[in-house]
């Protein structure tokens, strides 16, 4: 089972940028596809980014499309979220996961999860 540690969370102001990242353990990292989810207080659990396994293709939600960005590094086994024109709705905890195969918006087609990084932005 791969292992996610999430990163690169804080405090940033409307408009600021911030760049989370995640680490996975083992050597399989290559095969998963990798996802970003966001869940705010009070608020079901959100899709944000994915990218498959090689990194050809990524998938955005309309609410951060041309603001966030999603991205891996195989050889270092390491995902990140390049998030910028940050808003104070994008405030939330941020999760890293890992799938096989499946749906890269649904949240119950990951296997993994990490322990998720806390993002708050500030009016």
């Amino acid at each position: 089972q791969v292992q996610l540690v999430e990163s690169g969370g804080g405090l940033v102001q409307a408009g600021g940028s911030l760049r989370l990242s995640c680490v996975a353990s083992g050597r399989t990292f290559s095969m998963y596809d990798m996802g970003w989810f966001r869940q705010a207080p009070g608020k079901e659990r959100e899709f944000v980014a994915a990218i498959n396994w090689s990194g050809s293709r990524t998938y955005y939600a309309d609410s951060v499309k041309g603001r966030f960005t999603i991205s891996r590094d195989n050889a270092k086994n390491m995902v990140y979220l390049q998030m910028n024109s940050l808003k104070p709705e994008d405030t939330a905890i941020y999760y890293c996961a890992a799938g096989r195969g499946g749906s890269y918006y649904s949240a119950r087609e990951y296997d993994a999860w990490g322990q998720g990084t806390q993002v708050t932005v500030s009016s």
